[in-house]
């Protein structure tokens, strides 16, 4: 690391270039062989012309994007920070956009009246952050998430978060049993983590521990420098826990029916990773199970749909949208690549691992997508069955409503942003500058969902 001020000189990359060492890994390197036009894809993708679409279109975006921010503490204590986390839930009406889109001139008002958001905000200590009587900042954080899934709650007569995270512990504790338990998250304990529900007691040391202590979030604490990436993962496994949060809150309020008109869409993969990755399991469970009353009642799956936008799948389906000569547009409109495991290691991620791409992380599956704009789109859909999960194959009928997903996904690609949807736009927006900050209105969102769909 140069001093302030100080630029480097070109002798290092030089040298670099120049090194037998880097010439001998280099020789060493396993190389990805490339055939001319990559893929016959005449033969491997799906035209959204070849499927059927349901009878009954999605109308309303529900998107559910975070935003995080890493910030000084003024504490007295050098490089304290807390980490500032906000997750915007944003529902867009389709119908009234495309109604308005017929129009020869916009009323900006009108158009803001077709997206109604709302925010949660959190704040969880860093490093040197201490909060109440705790001992130190990692105790401090673990505190701090527990009240603060404690704390929120869409209805105000429904369960809050912590009881929608609880349950899904529950699962995890009845049905997916830990053979070796994490150690305990108090310092000084050398005893295995001890499960329970709420706040309650160490029988080893008699401090308080948390039932939020399983996601084993503390753990990514950095406790002497920035903890960037531990406040994305809390943010990422926020988003993930409310979106069940929502579903549950849909089914306790009787109202599973209004579900046929509504699809999700969150940014990032449908997946859980680090330290808390043991929910993609429990979510997958939860997930089918609420899709299968709702399924009764609507004859269809649900549309529950993330979006990535930038990282090696995305920058893979650019490499085969473009020719070796660097001319672009080779991969069909309005058609979709649907990616098996077979592929993805081959061509994405390399791999010899017997276990399946993603197994441990995601609860849906990848494939590519060219919009009729030309948009490039790598969705991924959730899965509600085995079948639907087995990606030793991929087949159309494993991806939940796919006609409807490319349906969706042509009406809402984003003309600023080319790998992106306009309802994440929109989310992302009011995550990062939250407008309606504090504002409990999910409850008028889900109002409008309810009275939309009658």
């Amino acid at each position: 690391m140069g001093f302030e001020g100080e630029f480097a000189s070109y002798e290092p990359l030089r040298r670099l270039l120049d090194s037998e060492k880097v010439k001998a890994l280099q020789n060493r390197l396993r190389i990805r062989q490339q055939v001319e036009e990559t893929e016959n894809f005449e033969g491997s993708i799906t035209k959204k012309s070849d499927l059927t679409e349901s009878v009954l279109q999605p109308d309303l975006v529900l998107a559910i994007d975070g935003s995080n921010l890493a910030a000084k503490a003024e504490n007295g204590f050098p490089g304290a920070e807390f980490g500032y986390i906000t997750v915007a839930s944003v529902l867009i009406d389709l119908k009234l956009i495309s109604e308005l889109e017929k129009k020869e001139f916009v009323e900006p008002k009108k158009f803001r009246e077709a997206e109604k958001a709302s925010t949660i905000e959190s704040v969880f200590p860093g490093c040197n952050v201490i909060i109440d009587t705790e001992k130190n900042a990692k105790a401090s954080l673990r505190r701090a998430l527990f009240e603060e899934l404690k704390n929120n709650v869409i209805f105000s007569d429904g369960e809050t978060l912590l009881e929608t995270y609880e349950h899904l512990f529950k699962i995890k504790r009845e049905q997916f049993s830990e053979r070796n338990l994490p150690q305990s998250p108090i310092e000084g304990v050398e005893e295995d983590m001890t499960y329970d529900y709420g706040e309650y007691v160490c029988q080893h040391s008699n401090e308080p521990l948390f039932s939020t202590d399983a996601l084993r979030l503390h753990e990514l604490m950095n406790p002497g420098g920035s903890n960037g990436e531990m406040f994305g993962q809390i943010m990422s496994t926020i988003e993930k826990l409310w979106l069940v949060h929502i579903l549950r809150a849909f089914e306790k309020k009787g109202w599973l029916a209004t579900l046929r008109r509504v699809a999700f869409i969150m940014d990032g993969p449908l997946a859980v990773f680090s330290t808390s990755s043991w929910l993609t399991k429990v979510i997958s469970h939860e997930l089918t199970r609420i899709n299968e009353l709702q399924k009764k009642i609507n004859g269809e799956d649900l549309l529950i749909i993330g979006i990535e936008k930038s990282g090696t799948f995305f920058n893979h389906f650019i490499e085969i949208d473009t020719t070796k000569d660097g001319i672009t547009d080779k991969f069909p409109k309005q058609s979709a690549l649907l990616l098996n495991d077979d592929y993805i290691k081959k061509n994405i991620i390399f791999s010899e691992s017997t276990k399946p791409y993603g197994q441990d992380t995601y609860f849906g599956r990848k494939f590519f997508y060219k919009a009729a704009s030309g948009q490039k789109i790598v969705p991924v859909v959730a899965c509600y069955n085995e079948e639907q999960r087995n990606l030793n194959t991929a087949n159309p009928n494993q991806f939940p409503r796919l006609a409807d997903v490319m349906n969706l996904l042509d009406k809402l690609v984003s003309s600023r942003y080319p790998n992106s949807v306009s309802p994440l736009v929109s989310a992302h927006a009011e995550a990062a500058i939250p407008l309606n900050l504090g504002k409990r209105i999910f409850e008028d969102i889900a109002r409008e969902i309810r009275e939309k769909s009658n």
